[in-house]
């Protein structure tokens, strides 16, 4: 249970601060996308779907600096960034190498034009922690059955506020914008 006066704006990041996911990436948009039978593609992937309110009540009891938590659903967690580097004024680099996605969801994005990165999620959060209090909050989560492969994707800064970016794996660095339109059509 989240306290009454308890403030997980994303209004509050602060350059420092360190973006955590609490793990795999896209796996309900994928397998959603799958189901629907448009396609002859056969993708190995279950949807993420999962209660969360347990996973986030220990995360706010173990570390209460937690300034941001949200799920990742509509939009992805490039859409999360991005609410977040708007509201707060910032700008938030994630790192294409931390941002934990199965070999199946990239190859199955790959094959059909789709960034990853924008689709749906139903297990997974965003977390947004000052930089002292990050590797509390992994471990945290590492020794939670919804949390297995969290990563610390990425931080935020001050270098160009409200916008978010990605390194890749190149060495490169990519413009991750908010979603126009809907990858996806809503289906819940």
């Amino acid at each position: 249970m989240i306290r009454k006066n308890r403030k997980l704006s994303a209004g509050n990041a602060k350059p420092g601060d360190i973006v955590i996911v609490n793990g795999l990436l896209g796996d309900h948009g994928a397998a959603i996308l799958a189901a629907r039978g448009d396609m002859a593609l056969d993708v190995p992937v279950e949807s993420d779907c999962a209660s969360l309110n347990g996973l986030i009540e220990t995360l706010l009891d173990v570390c209460p600096e937690i300034s941001f938590i949200r799920d990742a659903t509509r939009g992805g967690i490039a859409t999360v960034l991005n609410e977040i580097a708007e509201a707060s004024g910032v700008s938030i680099e994630i790192e294409e190498d931390k941002t934990p996605l199965r070999r199946q969801v990239k190859g199955f994005c790959e094959i059909l034009g789709l960034d990853p990165l924008y689709l749906a999620n139903e297990g997974k959060i965003v977390i947004v922690v000052p930089a002292g209090k990050s590797q509390l909050v992994l471990n945290t989560l590492l020794a939670h059955p919804l949390g297995l492969a969290s990563s610390a994707v990425g931080k935020v800064g001050d270098w160009d506020a409200g916008r978010v970016t990605m390194l890749t794996s190149f060495g490169g660095r990519r413009i991750v914008d908010m979603l126009v339109g809907e990858q996806l059509p809503r289906i819940c």
